[in-house]
Parts: C-alpha cells; sequence; structure tokens
C-alpha cells in the first residue's frame, strides 16, 4: 500500500499576517489622503495658486474686446479670486503664529551649548515651516493685491464706458445728414433682415413637410391656457381664499397684492417659455433665432412684471384691495397709460434681441434708439398731462391734501418735467444715447418705484402685524419669555425699518443695471458722474465732478435722515414707553448722529478718511475754545440736559422773575411760553449754571395757600368748617392730599388762619384759588364774620410849652383808628 502523498499544509499565519498589513497600509493610505484633504496649510496654499491662475487668466482676457457680459464674468472671478486669498491669508497667518509660538518655546540657543538632535532636528522643521508659511502669505497678498486692482480696472472701464455712451454724439436727428447715414445702411439691413427671416421660413417649411409640429401647437395652447384661465383662475381662487380664511387686516391686502404681481409675472413668462420650447422641441427655426427666442422670453417676462406692477399698483377692477392712496379717478385716467408702457417695454426688448440677431448696423441701433427715446417722452408727457389735470381738478374742487404729499408731488412733477426737457433737448441736437438713457431711466425708475413701494408695503404690514402684542405670536413672547408688550411692538417696527433699508438698497443696485452699469449702489455717483482730473490739495484730489459726487451723497444721506427720523418719530418712538420729553431728547440726538454721519459720508466720497477729518477738528479746537466758546458751551449743556433731563418739555419752571412752560429743548436753547404766551429763549448754559425753579419735577401737583384773619370773638370751629367746605365744594381741589386750615397766629385781637389745598397742576392754582376765595367771602359775610387786619391806633397828642403832656381822655381812646 503506497505512502499517501502529504497535502500541502495552509500558511494561515501568514495570510492572517499579509492581509492585517494591507488593511494597515490601506487605512495609513486613506489617513494620509484625509489629513492631506483637511490640513489648511496645503488647502489654503492650493487656494493661492487657483487664486494665482484666475488673476493670469483675468489680466489675459482684459487684453482683448470684452463685451457687458464677459466683463461682469471677469469681475466676478478676480473678486472670487480675492476672496479666495484674503480667507487663505487669515488661515496661513494663524498657522503661522502657531508656529512662531512653537519655536518660541523651543527657546533661544545658547552659545557654545549643543542641543540635543530631537530638539535641533524640531527646530529645523518649524523654521522650514515657517519660511514656506510666510512664503504662502507674501504670495496670497500679492495675489489679493493684484486682483483688488483688476477689479478696480474693470470698475474703472465699465465706468469710462458708461460715461461715454453718455457724451456720445450724432448728427441731429431733425438734419438730413442724419437721415442719409441711415438710409445709406438701410439697403444692408433690409439684406439681412430678409435672410433671417428667409432662413426661418425655409426650416419651418422643411419640418411642416415632414410631419405635423405637434410639440409646437401643444405649447402654444399651454401658452394660451396659462395666459388665459390659469392666470385669472390664479387670481380669484387666492383671492376667495383670503376673503375667507385670512382675518380681515393690511396683511390680507398686501398678500392678495404679491400674489397678483407673481402670477401676473409669471404666467407670461411660463408662456412664453412653453411656446419657445414647443418651437425647439419641433426644430421648427434655425439655431440663429436661439438668441431672438430667448430675448422673446425676456420681453414676456418684462412685459408681464410691468403690467402686474402698475395693475398691483393701480388696482382699477377691485379699488378695495387698492394699497396705494389713490382714488378712483386717478387710477381710471393712468390704467391705458400703464397698458401703453406695457407695450413699449416688451416693443423695446424684443427689437433690441432681433437687432442683435441679425447684426444691425450702428445706424440702426440708432434711429431705433432715437425712436424708442422719443415714444418714451411722449409717454411721459402724456403722463404728466394726466397728473396735472387731475391737481387742477382737485384744486378746482377745493379738495383737502397733505401738504407733505403735495409738496413731494410738486418737486417729482417739477424733476420731470426738466428731465424730459433735458432729454428731448439731448435728442434734438444729436445725443441719442443720453435722451434713450434718462427716457428708459424715468421709465424704469417709475417701475422699480412703484414695486419698492409694495414691497415696503407688504414688509411693513407683515411684520408690524406679526410681531405686535395682540398678535399669536405677540402673546406666545410675552407669556413665555416674559418680553413686554412695547418690546414686541418696537421689534416688530425695528424689524420693519431694517427690511425695508435692505429693499431701498437693492432697488439702489438695479437701478443702473439694465443699462450697462454696475448694480453696487455706492458705485452709483461714480457711474453717473463724468469725473475730470481736478487739482490735488495735499492728498485729495479734488475735481467738479468730486464736488457734485460729494453733494449728490450729501442730499442722499440727508434724504434718508430724514426718512428715518420720519419713522422714528411717528413710527417707533410712539411704540415706546417714553414720554414726550424722552422722545423728544432720542429724536434730537439721533437727528444730529444722522446728520454728522450723512456730513462724513459726503466727505469720505471726495475722498477726505475720517482720520483726516479728525485732524481738521484737532486744528479746529483751538478756534472753538477762543471764538466759539459760548456757542460751544450751549452745546454742551445742551447734551447735559437731553442726557440728565433736569427740565423736560411741559414742565412749569421759573428762571429769575420769568415763568412759564418748557416748549422745545434743543442743543443750543431752550424755549419758554409765557402766561402772556410770548416765547422766552434762554441759552443751555443759564439753565445749568444758574438756579431754576421747576415746578413740576418731583410732582405735578400745585399748592393752594390763602391767609386772612378774624375778630377774636368769631367762632375758629365755625370759620376752620367754612374754609373746608370752600374747598371742598370747589372741583379743582384734590381730596388727596386732603385740604387744611390752621391757625398760624393770634395777635391785635386777631385769630391768624393759614389754609392749604392741592389741585392736579401748578398751572390750575391761580384760577382755582381764586374761585376758592369768591366762596370764602361770600360764605363769611353771610355768617357775619368780618375779615380784615388788626385795628391800628392812632393818638393825637397835644403839648404845650413847658408843660408835661397830659393823658388822653377817655373817650378819645378810640379816635381815630384806622383798619
Amino acid at each position: 500500500m503506497p505512502f499517501p502523498v502529504p497535502l500541502p499544509r495552509f500558511p494561515l499565519h501568514r495570510f492572517v499576517a499579509r492581509t492585517m498589513m494591507l488593511w494597515l497600509a490601506v487605512l495609513l493610505l486613506s489617513g494620509q489622503q484625509a489629513q492631506a484633504q483637511g490640513d489648511p496649510v496645503s488647502d489654503s496654499s492650493n487656494r493661492i495658486a487657483q487664486a494665482e491662475l484666475d488673476v493670469r487668466a483675468v489680466d489675459r482676457a482684459l487684453d482683448a474686446q470684452v463685451d457687458d457680459g464677459d466683463r461682469r464674468a471677469l469681475r466676478d472671478r478676480a473678486q472670487g479670486a480675492q476672496d479666495a486669498t484674503t480667507q487663505a491669508v487669515n488661515t496661513l497667518t494663524e498657522q503661522l503664529a502657531l508656529v512662531n509660538a512653537r519655536i518660541a518655546g523651543l527657546g533661544t540657543v545658547t552659545p557654545g551649548e549643543i542641543e540635543a538632535p530631537e530638539v535641533r532636528a524640531q527646530r529645523k522643521t518649524l523654521t522650514a515651516l515657517r519660511s514656506t508659511l510666510d512664503a504662502a502669505i507674501k504670495r496670497g497678498r500679492l495675489a489679493s493685491v493684484e486682483a483688488g486692482q483688476l477689479v478696480d480696472e474693470i470698475d474703472r472701464g465699465q465706468a469710462e464706458q458708461f460715461n461715454q455712451k453718455l457724451s456720445s454724439k450724432v448728427p441731429s436727428p431733425l438734419s438730413p445728414a442724419f437721415w442719409s447715414i441711415v438710409l445709406d445702411q438701410a439697403p444692408r439691413d433690409l439684406r439681412r433682415v430678409g435672410l433671417f427671416l428667409q432662413q426661418g421660413g425655409e426650416q419651418v417649411s422643411r419640418q411642416w413637410r415632414g410631419g405635423i409640429p405637434w410639440h409646437a401647437m401643444l405649447g402654444f395652447a399651454l401658452a394660451i391656457l396659462l395666459l388665459g384661465p390659469v392666470r385669472l383662475g390664479a387670481h380669484r381662487l387666492v383671492q376667495r381664499r383670503l376673503i375667507a380664511e385670512a382675518p380681515p387686516s393690511r396683511v390680507r391686502r398686501s398678500a392678495n397684492t404679491f400674489w397678483r404681481v407673481a402670477v401676473g409675472t409669471l404666467c407670461p413668462l411660463a408662456a412664453a417659455f412653453v411656446f419657445v420650447q414647443g418651437l425647439r422641441w419641433s426644430g421648427l427655426l434655425p439655431q440663429r433665432w436661439s438668441g431672438f427666442l430667448d430675448g422673446f422670453v425676456f420681453a414676456s417676462g418684462v412685459a408681464g412684471f410691468t403690467a402686474a406692477v402698475t395693475g398691483a399698483v393701480l388696482m382699477r377692477s377691485q379699488p378695495s384691495w387698492r394699497i396705494a392712496p389713490i382714488d378712483d379717478e386717478t387710477a381710471n385716467s393712468l390704467r391705458p397709460l400703464s397698458w401703453f408702457l406695457t407695450l413699449l417695454t416688451f416693443s423695446t426688448a424684443i427689437i433690441g434681441s432681433f437687432e442683435s440677431a441679425i447684426g444691425s448696423s450702428r445706424s440702426a441701433l440708432v434711429a431705433t434708439q432715437a425712436t424708442e427715446a422719443l415714444l418714451h417722452l411722449m409717454l411721459i408727457v402724456a403722463t404728466l398731462v394726466v397728473l396735472g389735470r387731475l391737481r387742477a381738478r382737485r384744486a378746482e374742487g377745493e379738495e383737502v391734501e397733505n401738504a407733505g404729499v403735495s409738496a413731494g408731488l410738486s418737486v417729482a412733477t417739477l424733476v420731470a418735467w426738466i428731465a424730459v426737457g433735458v432729454a428731448g433737448l439731448a435728442l434734438a441736437i444729436g445725443y441719442i444715447w443720453f435722451s434713450w438713457f434718462v427716457a428708459m431711466m424715468i421709465g424704469w425708475t417709475v417701475l422699480l418705484g412703484s414695486a419698492l413701494y409694495l414691497m415696503l408695503v407688504a414688509a411693513d404690514d407683515i411684520a408690524t402685524t406679526v410681531f405686535v402684542r395682540d398678535s399669536k405670536v405677540g402673546i406666545t413672547l410675552t407669556r413665555a419669555l416674559g418680553v413686554r408688550g412695547s418690546m414686541v411692538d418696537q421689534f416688530g417696527l425695528v424689524l420693519s425699518g431694517l427690511v425695508r433699508l435692505v429693499l431701498v438698497l437693492v432697488v439702489l443696485g438695479l437701478l443702473l443695471r439694465p443699462f450697462g452699469a454696475s448694480g453696487d449702489p455706492g458705485a452709483i455717483f461714480d457711474q453717473v458722474a463724468s469725473v475730470a482730473d481736478g487739482i490735488k490739495i495735499g492728498n485729495v484730489w479734488i475735481s467738479p465732478g468730486a464736488i457734485l459726487r460729494g453733494l449728490a451723497v450729501l442730499f442722499v444721506g440727508l434724504g434718508l435722515v430724514r426718512a428715518f427720523m420720519r419713522w422714528l418719530e411717528h413710527r417707533y418712538l410712539p411704540a415706546t414707553d417714553l414720554d414726550g420729553s424722552g422722545r423728544n431728547s432720542v429724536s434730537l440726538v439721533a437727528r444730529y448722529i444722522g446728520i454728522a454721519l450723512a456730513v462724513i459720508w459726503a466727505l469720505a466720497s471726495l475722498g477726505i478718511g475720517v482720520e483726516r477729518i479728525a485732524l481738521l477738528l484737532s486744528a479746529l479746537s483751538v478756534g472753538i475754545g477762543f471764538g466759539l466758546q459760548a456757542i460751544t458751551q450751549n452745546f454742551v449743556s445742551g447734551l447735559i440736559l437731553l442726557a440728565e433731563r433736569p427740565i423736560k418739555i411741559g414742565d412749569l419752571i421759573r428762571v429769575g422773575t420769568d415763568e412759564g412752560d418748557v416748549k422745545r429743548i434743543s442743543v443750543r436753547s431752550t424755549e419758554i411760553e409765557l402766561a402772556d404766551h410770548s416765547t422766552l429763549i434762554v441759552p443751555n448754559s443759564e439753565l445749568i449754571t444758574k438756579s431754576v425753579l421747576n415746578k413740576t419735577l418731583a410732582a405735578p401737583l400745585g399748592r393752594l395757600q390763602i391767609q386772612f384773619s378774624v375778630p377774636i370773638e368769631s367762632d375758629a370751629d365755625m370759620v376752620r368748617q367754612i374754609v373746608l367746605d370752600c374747598f371742598t365744594a370747589e372741583a379743582a381741589v384734590l381730596a388727596d392730599p386732603a385740604p387744611k386750615a390752621l391757625i398760624d397766629s393770634i395777635a391785635d385781637g386777631r385769630i391768624h388762619f393759614n389754609c392749604l389745598a392741592h389741585v392736579d397742576s401748578p398751572r390750575a392754582a391761580y384760577g382755582t384759588r381764586s374761585a376758592v376765595l369768591f366762596s370764602l367771602l361770600a360764605a363769611l359775610r353771610g355768617k357775619g364774620i368780618e375779615i380784615g387786619t388788626p385795628p391800628q391806633k392812632m393818638e393825637l397828642i397835644r403839648q404845650s410849652s413847658g408843660s408835661a403832656p397830659s393823658a388822653p381822655a377817655r373817650g378819645d381812646e378810640d379816635e381815630p383808628n384806622m383798619k
């Protein structure tokens, strides 16, 4: 029997060992990759390297001709590179600080001392790492500076291009030269139009022969449904739901308005998009029509937005849902003009897309802009005429109109007429783009202003309705957090103010966006004015453009301060627990701070920084200390009065011999209305440095004091009761503190009474005292009690020469006597 062949033994331990080593290698590799991915130093270095590549790419792209869209993309890329390098530099700076701390922890090397090999190796590694971090930080800062310079260059180029367009001039449209140029280029433009339409027609005929374009037909049907039944049904559905479920408040009206704007904008946009997509899926139109079709969708959306916003503001068919404070006559008169504006907006957008698609000549573009400018100016003139007739009709009917609103409308109308006149004159002499810009700017401003008004009203309605002490949110906050009701009201008002401020800034940024300018609100004034080189004073450039820009910024700042003060005084402060004087103090301080910030903003727009302003104030402090000492003293005293409030508005005070009510406290003086209705203006320093009697500071009560005397034979208790009854009979006399009738003294055969009572105000003391005296005199006379002063005795002494004076006769003792 053969020996069995032994089977090879399976090396299980070697397999397990190799498997464990493989998993360990995988774990180490993944750990290294995760560490590399999570290493902030490597990540920051990579971001800096990518930012350097982006900066170089943007720099190379700017060497060629770029359009507005590419310029915006390059600016965003450069801005992103700057932000990335800034974040990377901050991260590397933190790592560098940690490395320096570790090196400092190793201490300094003592001469002649040999360090341990481990310490020396660690020091060498940390030193190399510090050098690497320092180099990366310098690279990042350099890339950030270069990216910032590219952003500034793009902004300057954009502003220069914008200003160049504004100042471009062509022959006047009233001259034959203008139309001769247009007619010379007309055959070429007509050939391009014919070729464009021919290509489209051939594509449609080829695709139609291949079968019925169901996609296009379905898209057209859906577009009709979206424009008609869907839009109207959405309006009615939401309105019925709001009437049935929403509480009757301003929020319901704002929600209906916003829904109308959203549906009125999205339905035409969606209808145009569906129709265009149906055409594309059917292949009915060539690829060259793609830009024109996109422009058609955009024009439909803009036209829908225009119609929806103007319709929501006017709300001609449903005046009860109207937000704007306008009457039915104004809404009915302006609605046809709003439809014409919608048609004009759609035509302007679609014509621009068509000209871009066919590549129209420059003369055709200029002629189109001149026509569009003329039509827009005619629409603006028609609107101003209609508004003027409506105001004249109200003036004839003697209708009462808010003075502030009337003044604002008058100023806006005057500015509009001036702008129309300037645009018309510019159009006549050949500044076509400037005239087109002004006309389009007025229409765009009206459209944005209407949308902004709706958003401001909605933001205020929502914030002041949700966050109010009587709402569910307000009750929950009051009960759960113990917040006072007035605090909830104030939070709603502050939230409304912040949201409205953000909306205003966003609209300012969008104001010049459609015309090729930047959307940055802080750069608006740089793009409007054509800034000359000017002259340099110190380190500040002064030029006419800079001065105009500074004045514009100052006026805008003061306008914002005025709007903020109107909101503060009429909305926020009445919701607080402050009294009238406290509100006046807060209002004055806020007004002066706002004016100071507006002035600083205007100076900053001129290139004058805060440090230069501080230096200027330091230089003027000497003159203020000597020449304006009294004004400064009154100003500081006014601030002390507003802060400490020893005197408040409405207090009854006495300054010297003058007594009256405080009517107004400013930072320079205080106005006091005297009893004869004249006004005493007292410098604030007089109220701080001298004695002032404030009769209503501690308590508003006034005191009556009546002093008289009766003969000693009179019944003192009866007199006391008569006095108290007279006090009780007078309604103005308070029961608490109770009136008192006190005996002050007994002298010269008479009892002297001192009677005291109180009224609710020192201003009522004089009249009440007179009324009590009238009733007291009548009551005492009815009781036969004499009121007067002690009798005066006068004796006549006859004395003969050399004889002693004789005693008076007994019968002459009481003659004569005087009372």
